[in-house]
């Protein structure tokens, strides 16, 4: 049962796939009453007109309607009638339910509701496969800043992320301070088209602490992995005593996790800077527990010969190795020997080009993974430093690796007539194109989490996690090619509507069911207690 429910203060729990179910569990309920939480208004109306609305009764069984006559991105070479790439100049897609049945030129519908998506692009959601979103609450508190104190004493070394974000800020975090960020930072990428991602929640300081997050990530409404990760601070000076990583996994996978028919599932995270032991313990249990393993691998904290032992399987107390179960965030500064069995094992490799570039994590590492034949998903990382904007990332992962390879090619030449503008050499990499990073950023990042079966792309059978973006925008028209204009053009005002398992989150440029201006009063509050409560002074011109 909700709490505020039973105390008169009636929610819409229609986000939710739990329902009324022990929202926020215990202490959480109890400290979010306190707090005054009402998240969502009554279902709201996109427009005042009728026939504006979304189709009657979507996502739920049985029911039907037709995307109708976009540019239709599918994602998935193998779809009938469709281009080498998977594409449409226009099509439709049906979806029943929350399912997508069809895709094609004029499709029968059979009397099913209609969204008119002609002139507009029709692809998969944007899917994050690294995103720590319980930082929401310190959006660009360390926009100057790198990963560790360097010495400097620069703006960008004080204040430095470690010290001051996982040492300072994550502390002193209650759990209704994680649920506001979790679900605020949520909502923002779903307006965005960010249909699933990989909450990284180094959060864990207690069993309410951690259903607080997961609650929130199924209040979000979108497809989610929940990274169970430490507790941030606990292992270095000791805060959090109540933290129970990563023993609470099996509880955690029993009580909330128990159906794999749902949006959200769960990934055990395993931080191997935090010592053999930890390491032991987090992989064992993961594997025991059937569960994905992700870290943080990147050149600080020591990782590199960490990670040497791990592609040897002498890794944690000295038999702990990677397999195809793992999913590698970052992978900056690692030797080749450990990349090779990267590749051998099928292990992920997750990269925040915006971040690696941004906090001193190292140069990322497309065209190592482009020489061995891989391919990355993309993330966001932290918001803290940079934007969760996916159109920021696919740009920023085209432009970093096109600038590094087309350096290459210039220095093939000697600058001098004819040879200042030279032919690449046999083995240059190849320059990255749209639709690559269209990839990376939506059927890539669905095997990386191990859900290209549900989502992706818009794949007959799959899940219907759906967008449609408006490319007759001021920053975009005229529309003259579909990829380019998404990954070179686009940002977050052109996606007019998101669909995540066949129910339509944002519509016609506005989320559905959600009164913002009250979750931004709360985020704001919870902000505050935080800064108070970690002893940290709020200038805004700092």
């Amino acid at each position: 049962m909700c709490i505020l429910c039973d105390q008169g203060r009636r929610q819409n729990h229609a986000r939710s796939q739990l329902g009324r179910r022990d929202f926020l569990k215990a202490s959480t309920a109890s400290a979010a009453a306190a707090a005054g939480m009402s998240l969502f208004s009554a279902p709201a109306r996109a427009h005042d007109d009728d026939h504006d609305d979304p189709p009657q009764d979507h996502g739920k069984p049985g029911r039907r309607y037709v995307i109708r006559g976009g540019h239709v991105m599918t994602m998935d070479p193998g779809v009938k009638g469709a281009n080498k790439f998977g594409e449409f100049a226009s099509a439709d897609v049906l979806v029943e339910g929350k399912k997508i049945v069809a895709v094609g030129p004029n499709l029968t519908a059979g009397g099913a509701g209609e969204i008119d998506a002609r002139g507009k692009i029709v692809m998969p959601g944007f899917i994050d496969t690294h995103h720590h979103q319980f930082e929401t609450a310190l959006r660009s508190f360390l926009a100057n800043g790198i990963l560790i104190d360097d010495g400097s004493g620069s703006v960008s070394a004080q204040p430095n992320y470690f010290q001051y974000i996982l040492l300072t800020f994550a502390p002193v975090y209650r759990p209704q301070d994680v649920y506001i960020s979790e679900l605020f930072g949520g909502l923002a990428q779903l307006d965005d088209g960010v249909t699933t991602v990989h909450d990284v929640s180094q959060i864990h300081h207690s069993p309410q602490h951690s259903d607080a997050a997961i609650q929130a990530l199924f209040d979000t409404g979108r497809r989610a992995a929940f990274g169970f990760f430490e507790s941030a601070g606990a292992a270095v000076i000791g805060s959090n005593p109540d933290n129970q990583y990563p023993a609470d996994a099996e509880r955690i996978q029993k009580q909330w996790f128990s159906s794999s028919d749902q949006l959200v599932h769960m990934i055990m995270g395993g931080e191997v800077y935090l010592g053999p032991q930890s390491t032991d313990d987090s992989w064992k249990l993961g594997r025991k527990l059937g569960l994905q393993i992700a870290a943080h691998i990147l050149s600080p904290f020591g990782i590199r010969p960490i990670f040497d032992q791990l592609a040897a399987g002498t890794g944690g107390n000295g038999h702990i190795g990677i397999g195809p179960d793992n999913l590698f965030i970052h992978m900056t500064g690692m030797a080749d020997a450990a990349w090779q069995r990267v590749k051998d094992v099928g292990a992920q490799v997750s990269i925040a080009f915006p971040i690696e570039m941004n906090m001193r994590h190292g140069i990322p590492p497309i065209i190592k993974m482009q020489q061995l034949g891989l391919e990355p998903s993309l993330s966001t990382d932290v918001e803290v430093t940079m934007t969760a904007d996916f159109f920021t990332q696919m740009r920023v992962c085209m432009n970093m690796q096109r600038m590094v390879v087309n350096q290459m090619v210039l220095e093939q030449g000697d600058f001098y007539p004819p040879n200042q503008y030279p032919t690449p050499a046999p083995g240059t990499p190849p320059l990255l194109t749209t639709r690559d990073v269209l990839r990376f950023a939506t059927i890539n990042g669905a095997k990386h989490l191990r859900l290209d079966r549900k989502t992706g792309s818009l794949t007959p059978g799959k899940e219907a996690d759906v967008l449609i973006l408006d490319p007759t925008g001021i920053n975009v028209a005229p529309l003259n090619n579909v990829p380019g204009a998404v990954v070179s053009l686009m940002d977050r005002s052109n996606v007019e509507t998101v669909i995540v398992a066949g129910k339509v989150r944002k519509w016609k440029g506005k989320l559905l069911d959600v009164d913002l201006r009250r979750l931004r009063q709360q985020l704001e509050a919870s902000r505050d207690f935080i800064f108070a409560k970690a002893g940290v002074a709020q200038d805004l011109y700092r």
